[in-house]
């Protein structure tokens, strides 16, 4: 048998050392970020913590708050209504305060949810009295006008549907309320004098700060002085009835009406 020549062993030996180098190398990952990130093997970027931006922001939510209306009295009781609002929408009404007693529990049971409900859809004063409710649906519409007053006072009230997006133009400033009173208009039975609360051109509220008082005239006031008042309000001028068996009172109280109508300009 041949023996193997050194020479040969030594050559073969070589070319598989060579060949096993090769071959390591070809299968070693690359460990530089440099050639890693060239041959497309990059892991995304960390971003550095507390930089992750929220999806969408973080939006500013309006706030919630109650707004109480005046205290309104009616011939059968006080009315007050209760506002909710956020963002300047009005979210929920509720009278918390309506004539009880009698028949005025069934009648409030009747008419608050309704003037709930058309309030909510007006967002305003201008909904409609409740058949069989007319004072309750007055003292409420007299106390959610102030409380909307209040609000809008406060610059709590949204701007009108057309007006969105339109923040080029400077909102207009909200009508200031004043008060203003009368002249005393001298009667039979004693001095009637009237004060309004005018917001713009509109009456939001109207008293007798005088009236007749005294024997039966006491009782005469406080029987038609809430029914003026309310009427007043309705009508926005003083084209008022009189109320029966309160003659001398009540053209006392539409004199002074028209004056105080006079100096605010309406």
């Amino acid at each position: 048998m041949k023996k193997s020549h050194p020479i040969r062993r030594f050559v073969l030996a070589s070319a598989a050392t060579v060949s096993g180098i090769v071959l390591l190398l070809a299968l070693k990952p690359a460990s530089d970020p440099a050639a890693a990130a060239a041959q497309g093997g990059a892991a995304p970027q960390q971003t550095a913590a507390g930089q992750e931006a929220p999806q969408g922001g973080s939006a500013q939510q309006s706030g919630t708050r109650t707004v109480a209306g005046d205290v309104v009295k009616t011939q059968y009781g006080p009315v007050q209504v209760q506002l909710t609002m956020s963002g300047g929408k009005i979210t929920k009404a509720d009278a918390v305060q309506a004539p009880k007693g009698g028949t005025s529990d069934q009648k409030t049971a009747l008419a608050v949810p309704k003037l709930n409900q058309e309030t909510l859809t007006a967002q305003s004063a201008d909904i409609d009295a409740v058949s069989g409710a007319t004072y309750t649906s007055d003292g409420y519409k007299q106390s959610l006008q102030s409380a909307l007053d209040k609000a809008k006072a406060a610059g709590g009230t949204s701007e009108p549907s057309g007006a969105a997006g339109s923040s080029a133009s400077p909102k207009a400033p909200a009508a200031q309320a004043r008060i203003i009173t009368g002249k005393i208009a001298q009667t039979q039975y004693g001095p009637v004098q009237v004060r309004l609360s005018v917001t713009g051109t509109k009456i939001t509220k109207a008293e007798a700060v005088q009236a007749p008082s005294g024997g039966r005239s006491t009782e005469i006031t406080g029987n038609a002085v809430p029914k003026l008042n309310q009427e007043a309000v309705a009508a926005g001028s003083a084209d008022i009835d009189a109320v029966s068996g309160a003659t001398y009172t009540s053209a006392g109280y539409k004199e002074s009406l028209q004056s105080a109508l006079d100096k605010a300009g309406g």
